[in-house]
């Protein structure tokens, strides 16, 4: 995506279209990261973590910090995570990377081992 915005295949409002909510979570939820937006290169950007998963019930969705996605990753069978790096400057923003954390054990089982 970089490489056809930089031979101007892609123009910059083409990827730089971050939706008002992620822009928000971004500001009020996000972790700051030490690398700088490689569109406006004003601004370091933000990384927002998203969670979803069948266990997670009304967490399912939600944004969360690394303290906290390892204490889910205790807690819950299996469930997603989603980072986008977004730039609160310009609106640019990539999913980063995605992964699954979870014990790997069914709730059910896990409660019974704890009896």
């Amino acid at each position: 995506m970089l490489a056809s915005v930089f031979a101007g295949r892609t123009t910059v409002t083409d990827v730089c279209d971050a939706h008002p909510y992620l822009l928000r979570a971004a500001k009020f939820h996000g972790e700051p990261t030490d690398t700088a937006c490689p569109i406006c290169r004003k601004v370091k950007l933000t990384h927002v973590t998203y969670v979803y998963g069948d266990e997670l019930g009304r967490y399912e969705g939600r944004v969360k910090q690394g303290p906290e996605l390892a204490e889910m990753a205790t807690e819950y069978a299996e469930f997603r995570v989603y980072v986008v790096e977004v730039c609160q400057s310009c609106g640019w923003n990539h999913l980063a990377s995605s992964y699954v954390l979870g014990t790997g054990e069914q709730r059910s089982r896990r409660a019974r081992a704890g009896d």
